[in-house]
């Protein structure tokens, strides 16, 4: 009898030794796991991005994302306007340079390379109480170049049209300008047309605040930022901005969202932008813009 206590007692002790075994190998097989996941490749390096401040939102939720798989590398990204952006990389001062709009021929580098890494409307924004639902693109070549200054001209309520537009070296107002031909020549200089006594906003959100805070305002900003419970937008000769429209190329005032590179980038750099270009990082894209892959 007693042999046979004993004997079921060795068992139990083995059975347990055997299950606390399983328990400490499985424990070091997940912390292994996550140290790995938190290693990633082991690539390591400093990406510096500088440029638009329509891109940067987006290049900031996809570095999030990128360092979730490589923690060693950081990503330091600035908005300061697409024209910094552009001479910063064609000056070798950054490793990315950021623009909301394609080059001009003096910008362009043969040792810089563009890559598009997604589509976006610049879309015409005034207060959701005007009655305005349409222009033309005449009728906004008109307004942001002061000929036409109150909006019952334009079918709406008396009233002294608010013209908002974005700062000099600005992207979106780079683009705006150059899509709507609000610019001219004087010799080797590009002047702007924007009527003079327009309201400046830096940065989208700044359109955005000054357009759904002023009844009579109209301002432009980029399509994915829009919210539309504070503002609402207006179709451009009939056809409103969305996705399919700028896809179909029957939006008119659209625009690429470019990331430059130096020909050759390091192998972070490089590392970074192939991720923003997969299909993990073109689903983050398609959240708030239009992806290109």
């Amino acid at each position: 009898m007693k042999k046979n206590y004993r004997t079921r007692a060795t068992l139990v002790v083995l059975a347990l030794c055997l299950v606390a075994v399983s328990f400490l190998t499985a424990c070091g097989n997940a912390a292994s796991d996550g140290q790995n996941a938190a290693e990633g490749t082991g690539l390591e390096g400093k990406i510096s991005v500088i440029g638009s401040t329509s891109v940067q939102p987006l290049a900031q939720m996809l570095a999030d994302e990128f360092n979730i798989k490589e923690p060693k590398v950081r990503i330091d990204i600035q908005g300061v306007g697409s024209t910094a952006g552009i001479k910063a990389i064609n000056d070798s001062s950054c490793d990315i340079g950021m623009s909301s709009r394609e080059l001009k021929e003096q910008e362009k580098n043969s040792k810089v390379q563009e890559h598009v890494i997604a589509l976006d409307g610049i879309a015409i924004i005034v207060h959701p109480n005007n009655d305005v639902q349409n222009l033309s693109e005449e009728d906004i070549f008109k307004i942001f170049s002061g000929q036409i200054t109150n909006w019952q001209e334009l079918g709406g309520n008396d009233g002294e049209i608010i013209v908002v537009s974005r700062e000099a070296g600005s992207g979106t107002r780079g683009a705006f300008e150059e899509l709507l031909n609000l610019q001219k020549k004087e010799g080797d200089k590009t002047i702007s047309l924007l009527i003079a006594n327009a309201l400046i906003a830096e940065g989208n959100g700044a359109v955005l605040a000054n357009v759904a805070g002023k009844e009579n305002a109209i301002g432009y900003m980029s399509l994915g930022m829009v919210d539309q419970t504070k503002v609402k937008k207006v179709a451009v000769n009939g056809v409103e901005a969305t996705e399919q429209n700028i896809k179909d190329k029957k939006y008119s005032i659209a625009r690429p969202l470019l990331m430059l590179t130096q020909a050759e980038p390091n192998q972070a750099t490089k590392a970074y932008l192939d991720f923003i270009l997969s299909a993990e990082g073109q689903k983050i894209v398609a959240e708030d813009y239009i992806p290109v892959n």
